[in-house]
Parts: C-alpha cells; structure tokens; sequence
C-alpha cells in the first residue's frame, strides 16, 4: 500500500485546522457580539459549505483560480502563486469547505459565555485582544477542542473540494478519499479497504476522545 496519500491527507488536515483555528476565533467573536446588519450575511456565508455540494465550491474555486480569471491571473504574474492542482490549492479549498465546522462550536462556546465575564474584564483595564485571549477563551476550550478536531476529522474526509481543485496527482494532491476511489476503480478492494480502515480508525478514535473529555469521562477514568 502506498503511504503518501495518507501522509498527504494527515498534512492537509493539520495545516488546515492551524489555519482555520487563527481565522475563526476572531470571526466567531465577532459574530457572537457583533450588532451590524450584515451579520446575518456573513453567518449565511460561513454556514453555505454545510449545505452545498463540494462539488459546486469546488467548481467556482477552479474557475476563480484557473489562469484565465482575473484572480488567478494576478496569482500567478505578480504573487507566483499557482492554486490549481497544488497542496496550496487543497489548503485553499480545505480551508474554505471546513470553515464552519471551526467557526460554529467558537462561536456557540463564546455566546454561552456570561456577558459578566466580558464586562468584568473591561472594568478592570483589559484591552478586547487580552480579554478575548486571556478570559474567554480559556472557558470555552471544549468548544475549542470540539472545533478543531471536527475540522480535522471533515478535511480527512474531503473528496469532491480537492478533486476539482487538485486533480489526482500522486505525492502532489492526491490524498486518500481520492486514493480509495481509484482502488475502487481498479477493483482493488484490499488496497481501498486498508485506506477506509485507518481513516476510519484514527477519526473514531479522536472523536471517541473528544466525547471522552468533553463529558468528563476521561477525568473519571484516570480517577
């Protein structure tokens, strides 16, 4: 069995979930508190790769990266940046697709929070960016632990996103949704089962310890 897809897939969904846990604690703040009236645009917005296709992110993200759009273009003469079937590109599509699975456990975990604790910060002198980091945040780390192991868990399991972005490239961009694919094309049912039984073993297990923590169960165990 070839290893490189799963190391691909294991890579894709570290950086991702780095990259979206610094991206979504200040959205999700300031979606928690925020009055604007575009609020319920942006939460729309966030919440559209739920409800969407892959296949249909996938599809506009091809085109606004492909060398002929005005994004792409300027990517590529002025920033040397090609998307289009690159891990770069899979970072992009990943990050765009897992997005609310980050952003929507913050931003429950922040809302749930007592507007004291805020306002309490603020008595005493904290800036927003202390009291967001040094207040806040502390009391929401199931949520925080929640999001980043539901993103990891979804980007492990992409499919169409990074088909149409990536293409299938070995040792480039073709992880293992894709590799179990091909097996399955090729009739390979071994090749595709040992691929579905380590995907499906290393997510059970870190949902497993999630669940595990977050209920309480784990610290009563080690008891």
């Amino acid at each position: 069995m070839d290893w490189n897809p799963l190391l691909l897939t294991f890579k894709l969904a570290l950086v991702t979930t780095v990259i979206l846990l610094l991206l979504a604690i200040p959205l999700a703040y300031w979606l928690s508190y925020s009055k604007a009236r575009i609020k319920p645009v942006i939460e729309t917005l966030v919440s559209m790769p739920l409800v969407l296709p892959p296949t249909v992110i996938g599809f506009y993200m091809l085109v606004a990266f492909s060398p002929t759009s005005a994004i792409g273009s300027w990517l590529l003469e002025w920033m040397g940046i090609k998307l289009l079937f690159s891990f770069s590109g899979l970072v992009v599509g990943s990050v765009v697709y897992s997005l609310p699975f980050m952003v929507h456990p913050v931003q429950a975990g922040l809302a749930s929070l007592s507007p004291s604790l805020k306002e309490a910060s603020y008595m005493m002198g904290k800036s927003k960016f202390t009291t967001l980091f040094k207040v806040l945040l502390p009391n929401i780390k199931p949520a925080l632990l929640t999001g980043i192991v539901l993103t990891f868990a979804h980007t492990v399991g992409e499919f169409g996103v990074v088909l149409m972005i990536g293409g299938n490239m070995p040792g480039k961009t073709k992880v293992a949704s894709i590799a179990i694919y091909d097996e399955v094309e090729a009739l390979n049912y071994a090749a595709a089962n040992s691929y579905s039984l380590i995907l499906f073993a290393v997510t059970f297990s870190i949902l497993l310890l999630v669940y595990l923590t977050n209920g309480g169960y784990l610290k009563r165990f080690l008891k």
